[in-house]
């Protein structure tokens, strides 16, 4: 999955869910939001293919358990070591530790990029 690129098949989506959300409120003109095509986004027409739908709550979800399991992961390792399992060693604890603290933090991250995108869309003028 290529986060940095947004395909057209995104746009279109991002679009029709726009379309959508200013149908239900009435401040909004929905004739400003309709000029732009199916097939145009708002630098011109499209020109790359369209790529597979992915989606959005399915990867949040996904990527949320793995952190979860990342997270389950070193504390089940933490406690088999305080409990005297030989076959843990000190350096998997803090390894498995440090890669959850670091994948919690990326994910409030990306949890902070996403309320500010929404809080952008949302001030925007139309």
């Amino acid at each position: 999955m290529n986060v940095g690129a947004i395909d057209s098949s995104r746009i279109q989506s991002m679009l029709a869910q726009l379309k959508a959300a200013a149908t239900d409120r009435p401040e909004i003109p929905t004739q400003a939001i309709s000029k732009i095509g199916p097939h145009e986004s708002a630098m011109g027409p499209s020109k790359s293919r369209a790529a597979p739908a992915v989606d959005f709550a399915a990867a949040l979800r996904s990527s949320l358990d793995q952190v979860n399991a990342s997270q389950t992961n070193a504390q089940e390792l933490g406690k088999s070591f305080a409990l005297g399992d030989d076959s843990v060693s000190l350096s998997d604890v803090m390894i498995a530790g440090q890669k959850a603290s670091i994948s919690f933090q990326a994910t409030v991250q990306v949890r902070n990029k996403l309320v500010s995108a929404y809080h952008d869309i949302m001030n925007m003028q139309v």
